[in-house]
This record gives structure tokens, C-alpha cells and sequence, in this order.
């Protein structure tokens, strides 16, 4: 018999050789029959798998996300089966499961595959789901791997089973299709009922440009035809709210080849959001007595040397910036943190100074690939609302539970109210990606979950998912449809002040090295206008909207007395223009509400007489006539109730 954990730390004794969906069917048979996939002591496990010893086993269903990877995964694999039947001589990459659905990269080998087939492959794909073929998991040694995909002329395949270790490889087969795989996969393809290719693309083997170049095959997948239609839905609802097609409507940032791929061009309205954006966030640094600081777009070679930014990163930055100095190199710059120690080092520091909290909007470069750029959510210049907080061991847990409050406060006023958090730890089986002691990483990792712990945080904890310099606490938002994004983040790192060797001088008059936490409550103002956007639909709270009001004259007469109200509204700090076109006032209504403007301001004879506005708000109707000053108090409270709610 082995002993099995469940998540509520209950134990139950099975017979050795049980399998995940035989321990599912001795809960229930509805439970049986929902479940994908399995983890059995944290590794993802096929639910027809034997257990052999004792083990911690969790259970995921469609709504899990390791239900949906096993999925997706075994999708792909249905994809590539479909594509073998249908292309014959194709040879295949990699195919795994990704956040929405799956690819697969396939050599078309002289084949042809257009958009016009899609039907074609997803006809193909439901007649293998519908036979229900049993998907088999096989070790394999390596010579006996090497010799099956040999003989089939998958390179690529041999490829990557010449990197593997004999012993540790494993297929899956379905059908008449083997693929190398770790998987774990669900148990037959009858559950796959709905699928749709999405899209084409172009992939480097292994994502290197001086290698072949294949056919990348992107397709979804669901249990019900109704889960179909309804991405299919939000997929079109997307469309509507993409920033790049707001952006352009709203007149807020735009990009220009002659200035360079990934480096966006704020526009007057669009600078003016991101700065309300930053004076949002400044006034709130303030109260927690942060310090702002501004530092170069560049940094020498060395500088990010020694913080092991340029090991990590350096292929992926721009190419290094040569003087008339002999041998002397800068970069622009990746990240703030290295420059923020230099700060920090600048001056001989007591522990009365500690936390010393530095905040800077701190732009920095990347190079990314260009088929990777996209929109204001993969540039390669981006401003990073950062800070570096500089304190003392003993501090870390309370000022890790104050930026949880800054991040909180203004995910509420942004009424970004569907989020999770994960706390990102190192992988203790692959700790070569990390620098610093095994002691400063438990230290850091304990940190961050007592204080999730004390917040009453329910956060999800993530291995592997850590920076390369410290464990981190990030927060996941999702949208008015339902996609999830990465925002706020904060990190606890003793690496950086020990490769800076920086000190305080302590109570007991000794050196000590302090501690750093890296935090960034937007992530970058470039991604989080976008994700804003999005999510808003270019609705903005009235606050932060570009323009909160438009006075509409009913007809040119009035045109005079437009513009002063107007002018009245804006020495009030109202952002308000006018629309005196020669247009009925109908349709200069229908268009002001397209532009999203929340308050429609119309004038006529009776309010020219009176000194008034009949106020319209966005999505409300009519509010009736008002005093211009009225109506400016009115806004100045609603901010104010929205901001402090």
C-alpha cells in the first residue's frame, strides 16, 4: 500500500500502481470523469500513470490551468497527426501547449499549407478525435529514439534527443503518430470536440534566425462547440478594444519606421494620460516617503557586469556604444537597479537613513526581436515606474506589506478588481539560473510568504518563475473579457547589494550589507496604457480620461459662447474642447459619445442667456442645466470620490 496527500493535507492508502483517475474514481464518478491531468509531488503527472510510492497528488479539471495545458498539449499532438495524414513527408519541431491553445513547428517539406486548408486540418483533427485514440506513454532509450525518428528523417527530432540523458526520455503515441514528449497528456482524444487553426506564422528552429526557417501552426481547442463560439466572441470583442487601433482613433501615441520598430511616439494626449498616470503614482510615493531620482539612459559596460545584468541579458540588449576611448563600452540602459546602488553607494549610509527608499520613471532599452514587438506591449524602449527600496533585514516584511498596499490602492482606483497573485520562487532543481547563497534565497522566499500570509493574500507559488537575482511576488490582473495580464511586481533581492558591496554602518557602529526590494506597481507605463486601454475599452475613469468634456452649440450662433465655457472649464482644470462644426446637434452627439468623451456639454439661446450647460453624461442621459461653475465642482468631487473610493 502507498499513503496519498491530498491538497487538504488528508491522507488515504492506496494499493501501489494506482493510478491518478483510479484515486479520482474512488472520490466520485463525476470527478473521474472531469479530470485532465494530475501532479504527483509537484510533478505533472498523465492520469493513467502508476503511482509506486508514497506522494502528494493534486487533480486538475478543465477550469485548472494544468487542465487546460494537458489539453492543449495533447491537441498539438492531434494537430501534428492530422498533418502527417494530410502532408505527407512533413517533418516536425516542437509542439507544445501555450496560454490560449497550441502550435505546432513543422518543415512543410515541399508541402504547401495556406490559410484557404484550415477547414481541411480541422475536419482532419475531429475524425481522429472522434476515433478516441488511447494516448500511450513509453520510455525509450536514447539509441532506440535516435533509431525511430531516424528512420522517419525527423532532424529536428534527433536534434534535441541528442541533447536529452539517456533514461530520461519518453514518447507518446496516438494512432499511427510517436512523438518525443514528456507530456503529461489526458488519456484518449475523445475529449477534444471543438478546434480551430487560427493562424500561420514563421518560426526559426529554435528560434534562431541562422537556422531553418519553419511553418508555425497555431489552433485552439475545447471539450464543448459552445466554449468554441464563445472565445471565438471574445476573440472579436478583443479586436474592438486592441490599443494599437484605440491608440490611433484617440490620438494618443503612434510609431514611425524612420524613427524605429518598438520605439513608440507619445502624442500631446497621450503623453498628458501618462503623465496623470505619474502624478498619480508620484503623490502616492510621497506618502510613503519615497524619494524620487533621476539617472542616465546609458551606463558603462562594467556597470552591468558587475550586476550580472549584461551574463543574463546582454545578447538580448542593443550592441554596446563604443568611445573614442580605447577599450571603454556603455550600454543603454537595460534596468534602473544597477544605477540605483550606485546612488546608494554614493554616500557613507547609517542605519537612520535605512529604509531609503529611491523612486525613478526610468527608461530603459531592449533589444527585442522585431517579430516579437507588439504595440505598446513589446517595445524596446519602455519607462519603468521603479523604485529600489534599501533597508535592513528586519524591515523587509513590513516594507514588502507597504508596496502590497501601494499596488492594491491602485488597483482598485483603476477598478482592476479580478486579479491573482503568485509568488515566483527559484527552481531548487536548476539553481545554476540564479546567483547568491542558498541562505539570502530562503530568507527572501520566507519573506515574501509571511507576508502574503499576514495580508491574508491567497497567492499561488510558482517554481522557477523567479528572477535571476531574488523570489518575487507578481500580480496577475484580468480584464473586463477575461485575459490575463502580469502587472505589478515586487521583488526581494540580497544579491545586488553584495556584488555592489554596499553598506550601512549599523546601531552597533559595525558595517552591514542591506537588503533591496526591486518594485514596479505598473511594470512599465508603456504596457500598462495598453493593458488600461484594453481594458477599458478607451472608457479611462473620469480622472485620468483624455478629454473629460465637449460643449456642442446647437448651431453656429453659439459658437462664441462655446468656446468661452470652454475656456472657463479648463482655467478650472476641466479638460474640455469644442465641437463647433456646422453639423445638427444629433449628430455631433453621436460622434462625441464614439470619442468616448463622458460629458457632453450642449449650448443653446437659453443657456447663453443664463450662463449655463445642459450636461449629457456618457452611458446616463440627460442631467439637466447647470451653472458653468456647477458643474466643474461637480466633476472636481466625482475625481475625487473616484480616486479615494
Amino acid at each position: 500500500m502507498i499513503n496519498i496527500t491530498f491538497p487538504d493535507n488528508s491522507v488515504k492508502q492506496f494499493e501501489k500502481g494506482t493510478t491518478p483517475l483510479q484515486i479520482a474514481e474512488s472520490i466520485s464518478s463525476r470527478l473521474a470523469q472531469d479530470i485532465l491531468a494530475a501532479s504527483v509531488n509537484d510533478t505533472q503527472w498523465d492520469i493513467t500513470r502508476p503511482i509506486y510510492e508514497d506522494a502528494t497528488i493534486k487533480l486538475f479539471k478543465w477550469d485548472d490551468a494544468e487542465g487546460k495545458h494537458a489539453f492543449w498539449h495533447s491537441s498539438a499532438h492531434l494537430l501534428a497527426e492530422a498533418l502527417q495524414e494530410l502532408y505527407p513527408g512533413v517533418k516536425f519541431g516542437i509542439g507544445p501547449a501555450i496560454e490560449t491553445g497550441f502550435y505546432y513547428d513543422i518543415d512543410p517539406n515541399g508541402n504547401t499549407i495556406t490559410a484557404a486548408e484550415f477547414p481541411k486540418i480541422e475536419a482532419k483533427m475531429l475524425e481522429l478525435a472522434q476515433r478516441k485514440e488511447e494516448i500511450k506513454r513509453a520510455d525509450i532509450s536514447k539509441e532506440d529514439a535516435l533509431k525511430l525518428f531516424g528512420e522517419r528523417g525527423e532532424v529536428y527530432k534527433c536534434e534535441l534527443i541528442n541533447e536529452l540523458e539517456d533514461g530520461h526520455i519518453t514518447t507518446y503515441t496516438q494512432g499511427s503518430f510517436t512523438d518525443l514528449c514528456r507530456g503529461p497528456h489526458i488519456p484518449n482524444t475523445a475529449p477534444i470536440k471543438a478546434v480551430k487553426i487560427m493562424s500561420l506564422a514563421g518560426a526559426y528552429w529554435r528560434g534562431d534566425e541562422k537556422r531553418d526557417q519553419l511553418v508555425r501552426v497555431y489552433g485552439v481547442s475545447f471539450p464543448k462547440k459552445k466554449m468554441l463560439d464563445e472565445y471565438l466572441q471574445l476573440l472579436e470583442e478583443a479586436k474592438k478594444r486592441d490599443h494599437r487601433k484605440l491608440g490611433k482613433e484617440m490620438e494618443l501615441f503612434a510609431f514611425s519606421a524612420n524613427v524605429g520598430a518598438g520605439l513608440p511616439l507619445w502624442l500631446p494626449k497621450g503623453a498628458a494620460l501618462r503623465d496623470r498616470l505619474e502624478q498619480f503614482l508620484r503623490k502616492i510615493q510621497k506618502q510613503y516617503g519615497y524619494q524620487q531620482v533621476i539617472t542616465p539612459h546609458i551606463g558603462n559596460k562594467m556597470l552591468y557586469v558587475t550586476s550580472g545584468h549584461y551574463a543574463k541579458y546582454g545578447k538580448d540588449s542593443f550592441q554596446p556604444i563604443h568611445t573614442p576611448e580605447e577599450g571603454e563600452e556603455y550600454l543603454l540602459k537595460p534596468m534602473n537597479c544597477p544605477h540605483h546602488c550606485e546612488i546608494f553607494k554614493a554616500f557613507p549610509r547609517s542605519y537612520r537613513e535605512l529604509p531609503l527608499r529611491l523612486a525613478e520613471f526610468g527608461t530603459v532599452y531592449r533589444y527585442e526581436q522585431s517579430g516579437e514587438l507588439h504595440g505598446l506591449t513589446r517595445v524596446r524602449g519602455f519607462t519603468q515606474d521603479d523604485a529600489h527600496i534599501f533597508c535592513a533585514p528586519d524591515q523587509i516584511k513590513e516594507e514588502f506589506l507597504k508596496v502590497m498596499d501601494i499596488i492594491l490602492y491602485i488597483f482598485k482606483a483603476l477598478k482592476f478588481e479580478n486579479f491573482e497573485a503568485q509568488i515566483s520562487l527559484r527552481d531548487p532543481n536548476n539553481k545554476e539560473k540564479y546567483i547568491g547563497s542558498d541562505e539570502n534565497w530562503r530568507l527572501a522566499e520566507n519573506a515574501i510568504i509571511e507576508a502574503c500570509a499576514e495580508k491574508g493574500l491567497n497567492a499561488r507559488t510558482e517554481l522557477g518563475e523567479a528572477a535571476f537575482y531574488g523570489p518575487k511576488l507578481d500580480f496577475m490582473v484580468k480584464d473586463a473579457i477575461g485575459r490575463r495580464w502580469q502587472l505589478g511586481t515586487i521583488q526581494v533581492d540580497y544579491n545586488l547589494p553584495e556584488r555592489f558591496q554596499l553598506e550601512y554602518t549599523g546601531a552597533d557602529n559595525q558595517k552591514h550589507r542591506p537588503v533591496m526590494i526591486h518594485r514596479a506597481p505598473f511594470g512599465s507605463m508603456e504596457r500598462f496604457v495598453a493593458v488600461l486601454l484594453e481594458h477599458t475599452a478607451g472608457r479611462f475613469p473620469l480622472w485620468l480620461t483624455p478629454d473629460q468634456a465637449v460643449v456642442l452649440p446647437i448651431s453656429e450662433k453659439f459658437n462664441d459662447y462655446a468656446h468661452e465655457v470652454a475656456k472657463q472649464l479648463n482655467i478650472m482644470d476641466v479638460r474640455t474642447l469644442v465641437d463647433d462644426r456646422n453639423e445638427k446637434i444629433g449628430k455631433k452627439i453621436r460622434d462625441n459619445e464614439l470619442k468616448r468623451i463622458p460629458y457632453l456639454l450642449i449650448v443653446g439661446e437659453k443657456e447663453a442667456q443664463n450662463g449655463e450647460i445642459s450636461v449629457r453624461k456618457q452611458g446616463e442621459g440627460d442631467k439637466g442645466s447647470m451653472k458653468i461653475t456647477t458643474f466643474a465642482e461637480n466633476l472636481a468631487e466625482e475625481v475625487e470620490k473616484m480616486i479615494n473610493q
